[in-house]
């Protein structure tokens, strides 16, 4: 099975609605690809939860799942079930950020995704980031909204365990809901790991993906190099010493054949070309 990502990361883009998205989402991911490239730069954007106590789970839990990397987390205050009525703004920063990082990869919510935070975030993304590898994570909640995923990061035993302990401990505001438990999340883990021969794994969606051929394309015209001026002016003196090579070798043949030919233009001989005649 191939892999998507480049051999070195250098810099992710983490997008989240809420404080936890991330989390949910990618976080056993984030384990992964922080210990695999040590010092890689996380950029983690959330739209909601700025000053509350949600911000502080955040920067926690980002904190505990990026480690070695070098970590920025910006937690925005647009009202949280209202990101819809405020999708300018979100375009706005998305824009922001595509002018402000190069990263290798952005993570940020499907497009299948049934919360119209989510669905807002994770429809605006591909207007700022049209030409980065985007990949979709996906939120196991009350909604029945999974889709089939087609694209699969395997996790051990290990790292699905960190992620859980991580949740459990940086949520405290989230134990209430149902879906938020251990059981949950290995369980949607497990699944997703039977679906790429693996033990575990984290699924995202694919919006488009480019594919190359593997051989150098030929230069279009609009591409090709220009000569130089320099490169020219040698291209036409050889020209010129060609065409005067040519003439000099019509003169000797004519002047082989003797003053019995000259005035007249002999048939061509078998074999030559009637042109060195001339």
């Amino acid at each position: 099975m191939r892999s998507l990502l480049p051999e070195r990361v250098d810099e992710l883009l983490l997008l989240g609605a809420h404080c936890d998205d991330i989390a949910i989402g990618a976080g056993g991911s984030l384990l992964g690809l922080c210990r695999a490239h040590p010092g890689v730069r996380v950029t983690a954007v959330v739209f909601t939860g700025a000053g509350t106590p949600r911000e502080a789970e955040e920067r926690g839990a980002l904190g505990a799942l990026c480690p070695g990397a070098d970590l920025r987390v910006a937690v925005l205050d647009l009202p949280d079930t209202q990101l819809p009525d405020h999708w300018r703004r979100v375009k706005e920063v998305l824009r922001e950020l595509a002018g402000a990082t190069r990263p290798d990869l952005v993570m940020a919510p499907s497009p299948h995704d049934a919360h119209q935070d989510h669905r807002v975030v994770a429809e605006l993304v591909p207007t700022a980031f049209r030409d980065h590898l985007t990949l979709g994570y996906e939120i196991l909640k009350w909604e029945a909204d999974l889709a089939q995923p087609e694209v699969y990061l395997p996790l051990d035993e290990a790292a699905v365990r960190e992620k859980t302990d991580i949740l459990l401990a940086y949520y405290p505001s989230q134990r209430e809901h149902p879906w938020f438990d251990g059981e949950a999340f290995t369980g949607l883990a497990r699944i997703r790991g039977v679906q790429c021969r693996a033990r575990y794994a984290e699924a995202f969606h694919l919006r488009k993906l480019v594919i190359g051929t593997g051989v150098p394309a030929t230069p279009s015209a609009a591409t090709r190099e220009v000569p130089t001026p320099a490169a020219e002016a040698a291209a036409r003196e050889a020209a010129v010493r060609e065409v005067v090579a040519h003439e000099v070798a019509v003169r000797e043949v004519v002047a082989s054949e003797g003053p019995a030919h000259q005035g007249a233009a002999p048939a061509p001989r078998v074999g030559r070309p009637a042109c060195a005649y001339y």
